[in-house]
């Protein structure tokens, strides 16, 4: 009965903490809340840019910092708005690494981040760690600006007792 009850106490903890919707599972992501105006960096070992189409494509070892927040990828695909003042959005593909502060992290395959809304949104073989906490699913859609981030497909976490 005992493991029962820290089961279900577990479960309650997590629950009362971060509300569940019948999409996914709500999680916070990180102490630092975002800031999208905040200037944009990018380092990578080659750059291609299309004046064409208003991109900008960085390959090998890219990473990008806007304030606290950190991507890293083996390529990233920068897209300015329609009258190139600024960044619209960022397309990030292979070894996807989103860290924000020092606690959360977020793994995929991909991610789309769209600036103006602090908006990320990860694909394929997502693994979220938050603390000792780790959640994977098929997507998450991480919103920088207020610290918390959705899990959506075959969501899956592990419950601590006080046991283990």
């Amino acid at each position: 009965m005992a493991p029962l009850r820290a089961f279900i106490m577990s479960l309650s903890l997590l629950l009362g903490a971060v509300p569940a919707r019948a999409e996914g599972t709500s999680v916070p992501f990180g102490s630092f809340k975002a800031d999208p105006t905040l200037p944009v960096e990018v380092v990578s070992e080659s750059l291609d840019v299309n004046q064409a189409d208003g991109s900008a494509e960085f390959i090998g070892k890219v990473v990008v910092t806007q304030g606290q927040m950190r991507l890293s990828a083996d390529r990233v695909l920068v897209i300015y708005d329609q009258e190139a003042k600024g960044i619209e959005r960022l397309e990030a593909e292979g070894n996807v690494l989103l860290v924000n502060g020092p606690e959360a992290a977020a793994e995929a395959d991909r991610a789309d981040y769209t600036i103006d809304s602090g908006i990320v949104i990860l694909t394929g073989n997502v693994l979220l760690t938050q603390g000792p906490s780790t959640l994977a699913s098929n997507r998450a859609t991480v919103n920088l600006v207020s610290g918390t981030a959705s899990m959506e497909g075959r969501v899956k976490t592990i419950l601590r007792t006080e046991q283990n």
